[in-house]
């Protein structure tokens, strides 16, 4: 897949504890954006955060908080993008979602021998919810 130039970069921010048929709700989103051909999907965990809410979660020991704020980040071509929204209309009932104009630089894989692929059946090979590593030992 080519990507260069104009694109937009859709952010999804919700919770960790969001969930979708009782699956991390991040995890349908990134594999919705997977089935959707779109040009990839991350995932990145924040430390300390409040959103619409006014609650603020945090990593520190004596909160304990089981509930950090997450960011779904995909950049693809705009038309593409968009066409994923009525998506996200359906699965994010709380958080928030932001479109970006963006300029891209520069996209390129790893070769196919390297990259991390799912098992035909759909399951995990990470388990139930992945470790976040891609499926690479770390």
């Amino acid at each position: 897949m080519r990507l260069h130039g104009s694109a937009l970069r859709l952010t999804v921010y919700v919770g960790e504890s969001d969930v979708w048929r009782h699956k991390p709700l991040y995890h349908e989103i990134v594999h919705r954006a997977h089935r959707a051909g779109l040009a990839g999907a991350s995932v990145m965990r924040g430390i300390e955060g409040f959103g619409a809410s006014s609650r603020i979660h945090t990593t520190r020991i004596l909160s304990l908080s089981e509930d950090l704020p997450l960011a779904i980040v995909i950049v693809d071509a705009p038309d593409k993008v968009r066409s994923f929204l009525p998506q996200l209309d359906e699965l994010v009932t709380e958080g928030l979602v932001i479109l970006d104009e963006v300029e891209v630089i520069r996209y390129a894989g790893r070769s196919s021998g390297d990259a991390f692929t799912e098992p035909a059946d759909g399951t995990d090979a990470d388990g139930p919810y992945g470790t976040g590593a891609g499926g690479r030992d770390s």
